[in-house]
């Protein structure tokens, strides 16, 4: 590969905070800020360095660096933004697997974990579900069983973060060269899992507040941390609002005990919603099948506003290029 710059060395961002970032090089983590050339060519948030990226980087002196581009991504973790602009933001990128954490001790949300599983699978990432605080709950057999009977072939392992097993139940994803970030909502215990697998404290960690059972958020920026294996992790804040960044086809491929049931029905055209002999509405939680039909409805909602926005910016540019004509 041509590096953009005769100069320039090959990093990790292994933390960024509102325009400033952390450079991880196998020397030191260097203070770094971005180009001016990078930051006016960027169209999107996309085009800016996340956390996991590797970049191409010249030193300035004291622990300080400027980066030069950002090299091409593998498995990314990909959401719509919060709020209501229709634009991509990558929560972390060059992921090989994600822990989807989830906590036993009254966390636990399926319809949540749906999400997840896709946002891992649209990325090219390999889903791990994580089910935490096992010793806050007398049988969490329920949870294994809803997750089940999804029909998912998605590893699963029930932990506690702090009986010291951790590192040796999840060490086959944590080999060297790999990368794994965790998520999950706030409260599940990601960063008492990272002070685990780190073998110390990095993270802080918080309780859950006893008027709502929520979590306080204690981790507030996506970091990566070496681990000892050669393995890199990510932890990400809980996030409030999980809106995707998907399509049918991968929405979809999440729900194929739908798809399934649905040979059965009596009609080859069957919305089960009210029609006689509808397997679906025989064989499917309830609950399942809505979740289903609301995240199809937000992908549909984002084809139009992305391809509205599309549409937007190429009248902008045939106005800008019919004004320089004349």
């Amino acid at each position: 590969m041509t590096l953009p710059n005769a100069s320039s060395r090959t990093g990790r961002i292994s933390a960024e905070h509102r325009g400033a970032y952390r450079i991880l090089t196998p020397e030191s983590e260097l203070a770094a800020e971005l180009e001016g050339k990078l930051r006016h060519r960027a169209r999107s948030r996309l085009d800016l360095p996340a956390v996991g990226d590797y970049v191409t980087y010249d030193l300035l002196g004291a622990g300080r660096a400027i980066v030069r581009a950002v090299l091409p991504r593998a498995g990314c973790i990909v959401r719509k933004a919060a709020g209501t602009r229709t634009d991509e933001q990558v929560i972390a990128s060059n992921v090989d697997t994600l822990f989807i954490v989830a906590a036993l001790d009254g966390d636990f949300n399926l319809r949540r974990l749906e999400r997840y599983v896709i946002l891992a699978w649209d990325g090219g990432v390999r889903p791990v579900i994580v089910l935490n605080k096992a010793d806050l709950c007398d049988d969490p057999s329920f949870a294994q069983d809803a997750i089940a009977a999804t029909g998912w072939s998605i590893p699963v392992h029930r932990v506690c973060a702090f009986d010291g097993s951790v590192a040796s139940t999840l060490a086959a994803y944590l080999a060297a060269g790999q990368t794994v970030a965790l998520a999950g909502s706030s409260g599940v215990g990601k960063s008492t899992l990272t002070n685990a697998l780190l073998g110390e404290r990095r993270q802080e960690t918080g309780g859950i507040r006893e008027d709502d059972d929520k979590g306080r958020h204690t981790t507030t920026a996506r970091q990566l941390f070496p681990l000892a294996s050669g393995a890199a992790l990510i932890d990400t804040p809980g996030m409030r609002e999980l809106h995707l960044w998907s399509d049918a086809a991968t929405i979809d491929g999440a729900f194929e005990d739908i798809a399934a049931a649905a040979e059965a029905c009596r009609f080859a055209d069957c919305a089960h919603t009210a029609e006689p002999g509808c397997a679906v509405r025989e064989q499917i939680d309830p609950g399942r099948l809505e979740s289903y039909r609301k995240l199809l409805r937000e992908a549909a909602y984002l084809e139009r506003r992305t391809d509205a926005s599309a549409n937007a910016v190429e009248k902008a540019r045939w106005k800008a290029i019919h004004k320089a004509m004349r």
